[in-house]
């Protein structure tokens, strides 16, 4: 079965996945393709690994780049702070919260 990355995210889903070297678990805002060609998704990481040190807060990840991805169990309501439906991370958006 293939993750449906729009599905979580119109579902506000939580999501869990491995990615640069450990576990993260992120709420799933906007989803799309990045200047350099990439799918990724812009997300808020709330808890689990990370290679900058800061382990919650808003990242990009490449899509290509996460294994494992799988539904939390629990879902987030409401917008976080500094939440950007038009995202300049991405030239082309293909869903978003």
């Amino acid at each position: 079965m293939i993750f449906n990355i729009c599905e979580a995210i119109q579902n506000r889903e939580i999501i869990q996945f491995y990615y640069d070297g450990g576990l993260r678990v992120v709420e799933p805002y906007c989803y799309g393709e990045s200047g350099k060609g990439n799918l990724v998704l812009r997300g808020f990481q709330i808890e689990g690994y990370s290679s900058s040190g800061e382990s919650v807060g808003w990242k990009l990840f490449k899509i290509d780049e996460m294994v494992n991805i799988s539904f939390s169990g629990h879902k987030f309501t409401g917008t976080r702070p500094n939440y950007n439906p038009n995202d300049r991370g991405m030239i082309r958006i293909i869903c978003n919260v």
